[in-house]
């Protein structure tokens, strides 16, 4: 029998039902089992449940109505904050506050987001992970009140599912996979990797609604157009300055 792994779906649609306390708190618990730099924990997950809150943070992720349906909306953060403050109340001095080690706390964090979600669907809760948290990170940092060496990553929402959308479709193993050493790929086992999601039912609608010749580009011209992803960032390096990430 397939893991339930197999079964993930993004859920967008929540029903108005709380999380039992004894059931986030479990979710919690399996995220912080995750692999980690050193046993260091660089990360912060800022649980934000109260629907006021909840409503400040909906602008941040383009007004996504899920948002204010999900009875939990995590913040996942890379933290330097919390270990460099244990440092320096035992007279250690932090390193930490330099882009290596924002790509340790991004990896620890989003180890730990990736378990909490696991454990979420185990317990018959649905998840979907937002990318909007990139676009508006300084914004959810004022929101969240994070401190210097806390910048956010993502955002899960977390609740009871409304909805059973079906399975998206991945590419074929072949095209992620490497053995041994990375083998290119050529021109045709790019188009032959590719055919099953460009002959699809949706690819032929997506490309009737945005009038493009191909998947492709409504990639680059539509969807993560190349001024959008300059300017996010741009935004984004100067964040991690502010925040303290760049400081040597």
């Amino acid at each position: 029998m397939k893991s339930p792994l197999f079964k993930h779906r993004s859920i967008r649609k929540f029903k108005n039902r709380p999380i039992p306390d004894d059931t986030l708190r479990e979710i919690l618990e399996a995220a912080t089992r995750a692999s980690t730099c050193g046993n260091m924990q660089l990360y912060s997950l800022v649980v934000t449940r109260d629907a006021a809150l909840r409503d400040e943070l909906s602008p941040c992720h383009f007004n996504q109505p899920m948002v204010r349906q999900a009875p939990c909306v995590v913040t996942v953060c890379a933290d330097v904050h919390r270990f460099s403050m244990w440092c320096e109340q035992r007279d250690a001095d932090p390193a930490y506050d330099n882009f290596e080690w924002f790509l340790n706390a991004a990896t620890d964090a989003l180890l730990a987001a990736q378990n909490l979600c696991i454990e979420a669907e185990s317990h018959g809760l649905g998840i979907c992970y937002l990318g909007t948290t990139l676009y508006t990170a300084g914004d959810i940092a004022r929101i969240l009140e994070l401190p210097k060496g806390v910048i956010p990553l993502t955002t899960v929402v977390v609740g009871y599912p409304d909805e059973s959308p079906e399975l998206t479709d991945r590419l074929p193993l072949e095209a992620v996979v490497h053995y041994e050493k990375y083998t290119d790929y050529t021109a045709a086992e790019i188009d032959e990797l590719w055919a099953e999601r460009e002959e699809s039912a949706e690819t032929k609608r997506l490309l009737e609604e945005n009038g493009l010749p191909n998947l492709a580009q409504i990639f680059t011209r539509n969807r993560y157009r190349r001024e959008d992803s300059i300017a996010v960032s741009n935004a984004y390096f100067a964040l991690l300055r502010e925040r303290g990430f760049f400081n040597n």
